[in-house]
């Protein structure tokens, strides 16, 4: 089946991933009794993720004649002989007004008919509300036959095991990858297969005069073949030009290379955003100042702001984060101020514009409220047409699912508690966190 690009503007984009089948049309009877099947139709609305009736009855209205969707035999006729191109226009038109996003002209949108029964059109991408023309016909047609509700949190749902199963078959390609990649053979094992400290105690039988002190195999390997030297003593130089050697000997070219040796005892480097690494002094490019002048918080402030300035993509920002040294709660504060700051009327756009970084560093568990938490943070010092949009930035981030309903009332209700009762944020929010409560009702009782 031949496919198009939805809407005519994106008929030119060889990387446009949303089409519809080509329209295909039959001429049936003749005379009075002629009319249009157009025989795709339900693939086609499909496509569009319209109900195949609504444009069988668009069709009508603008040609001017009697139009019929049967949902038995699932075919779509409108009386008159008419040209394929002629009906393809007038889909065309249908697209705009009825598919298409009115702010960012995306075809993944949903017909809301609202309380006042106005026909609105929400868009699953940038959460734009459009509002369409109800002096068209179509509108009365649409509001008397409301499309079928779809579960809005099923959906949700449905989007997120789906970003999980891509996730860990991701992981599981990463992992055999790094299988094969790392083509290392067993320590103390030479080329033929056999035990290195076996060849090693025949050059020690063998040899044993001429061979100099601390000469013997490393301890590694005294302690791999324990059992079957019992009777030969052992000695190892422990100097760091020996263990160098040692090294070098057991690897392969390859993994020596990745081995750092250093004789002198650090503190040591594991878990995720340590407070307890040690911190190299840094200095700020933008006045040569030391960063070790600086406070630990804006110390990180300035070095993910140096990040950021690089351009680097969303997908490698939370190796990045792994680096840097503080609990995961400073990391957020920081980045959040790193991100946003001096972001005052337009706050919400800036959070649309950085929503990708803000879905990257919330794929943990938990990690959502972290984010919360830091918002709440830079809102303390944020300025004040900042915080009006607070509400506005919860939105978007609850709209493209980097924020779920659950982690947003909870971080409400203990932040009307909190240390920040009196901050006018909350007063901000209130409308949204009660949209959100009111909405779940609804779903519960439908």
């Amino acid at each position: 089946m031949a496919l198009q690009n939805i809407g005519a503007g994106n008929k030119d984009d060889a990387f446009y991933r949303y089409k519809m089948p080509r329209m295909i049309t039959k001429i049936e009877g003749r005379g009075n009794g002629i009319k249009t099947n157009v025989v795709n139709m339900v693939d086609i609305a499909k496509a569009l993720g319209r109900p195949a009736a609504y444009t069988t009855k668009y069709f009508g209205c603008e040609l001017g004649a009697q139009s019929k969707y049967d949902e038995k035999t699932a075919t779509s006729h409108v009386n008159g002989a008419h040209d394929t191109a002629k009906l393809a226009g007038l889909l065309e038109n249908f697209i705009k007004k009825y598919v298409q996003c009115y702010g960012c002209g995306n075809p993944e949108t949903e017909i809301i008919i609202t309380k006042t029964q106005m026909v609105t059109l929400k868009c699953a991408a940038c959460g734009h509300l459009s509002d369409v023309d109800m002096r068209d016909k179509l509108t009365t047609f649409i509001i008397k036959n409301p499309p079928e509700k779809k579960g809005g949190k099923d959906k949700k749902a449905m989007r997120r095991a789906e970003k999980e199963r891509i996730k860990a078959g991701e992981a599981l390609d990463e992992e055999q990858k790094k299988l094969k990649k790392e083509g290392v053979k067993p320590k103390g094992s030479t080329k033929d297969g056999s035990s290195k400290a076996v060849s090693k105690k025949k050059a020690n039988v063998s040899d044993e005069d001429n061979s100099p002190a601390g000469s013997q195999v490393d301890e590694i390997e005294a302690v791999v073949d324990h059992d079957d030297d019992d009777d030969i003593q052992w000695q190892t130089d422990t100097s760091a030009e020996a263990a160098k050697q040692r090294i070098q000997e057991q690897l392969s070219a390859v993994t020596a290379g990745m081995v750092m040796l250093n004789t002198t005892e650090e503190k040591p480097k594991s878990g995720k955003y340590s407070p307890t690494r040690e911190e190299k002094p840094k200095v700020n490019g933008s006045n040569g100042a030391s960063a070790n002048s600086s406070s630990p918080h804006e110390k990180l402030v300035l070095e993910i702001k140096d990040y950021l300035k690089k351009g680097s993509p969303a997908s490698k920002l939370n190796p990045f984060l792994d680096t840097l040294s503080g609990t995961t709660q400073q990391v957020f504060d920081a980045f959040f101020e790193a991100m946003f700051d001096g972001a005052g009327k337009g706050f919400s756009k800036e959070v649309t514009k950085k929503k990708n970084y803000l879905a990257a560093i919330t794929q943990n568990e938990g990690s959502q409220l972290v984010l919360l938490n830091a918002l709440e943070a830079f809102c303390v010092k944020a300025s004040a047409e900042a915080v009006k949009e607070v509400a506005l930035a919860l939105k978007v981030l609850y709209d493209n699912d980097v924020l779920e309903e659950e982690f947003i009332v909870e971080w409400y209700e203990k932040g009307l508690n909190g240390g920040n009762k009196g901050s006018a944020m909350w007063k901000n929010v209130k409308p949204f966190v009660e949209w959100l409560q009111s909405a779940e009702s609804e779903t519960e009782d439908e």
